[in-house]
């Protein structure tokens, strides 16, 4: 069994100083949205085993803020990916395919709309009320967590995966 963790950047500012999209920075709305996600995976036992994640500022200031957060004695492989920056799900699956089979949760730090419909991709034979549930969009800070029967990432295919978790800091607030 292998599971997934895809994680949208938390919310950004509208433009970055050097005008460009790659640039643009968390806001402290996106920075404590990061951190409420972070308590979830921790208290849930979704600390990853390997992330990979996108080069643009947004994304690696995401994950500074998660791994702060996460137990001092699980610490993830960490791996910058230029190509995961406006990634198809296609080629979001081939960086998947690419992580090696001992790995057993993974994490993918990246963009919408490439992420979004990598997960919809993913879990495309999920029941009804899973597939309502990501039927909209996937917000800012989203998370969600699919599980593979599979014993090596390169089997992970569309269509192959079930829905365990779809979750927002909005969804977390709405909850308590």
């Amino acid at each position: 069994m292998r599971r997934l963790i895809l994680l949208r950047h938390a919310k950004t500012e509208r433009d970055a100083p050097s005008g460009k999209d790659h640039d643009r920075r968390l806001e402290d709305r996106g920075r404590s949205d990061a951190a409420e996600i972070a308590a979830w995976l921790a208290a849930e036992h979704l600390v990853p085993d390997q992330v990979l994640i996108s080069t643009a500022t947004r994304t690696r200031q995401t994950w500074d803020v998660l791994s702060e957060l996460f137990p001092a004695n699980r610490e993830p492989q960490v791996e910058y990916l230029p190509e995961l920056y406006s990634a198809s799900a296609s080629q979001l699956l081939q960086a998947i395919h690419g992580v090696s089979a001992g790995i057993n949760r993974l994490m993918l730090i990246g963009h919408n709309p490439g992420l979004h419909e990598l997960a919809l991709a993913l879990t495309c034979t999920c029941n009804e009320a899973e597939r309502r549930q990501l039927s909209g969009s996937m917000p800012t800070a989203a998370v969600v967590v699919i599980d593979f029967p599979i014993a090596d990432w390169a089997d992970a295919a569309f269509g192959t995966g079930k829905l365990q978790h779809f979750v927002s800091p909005k969804v977390l607030r709405e909850a308590s």
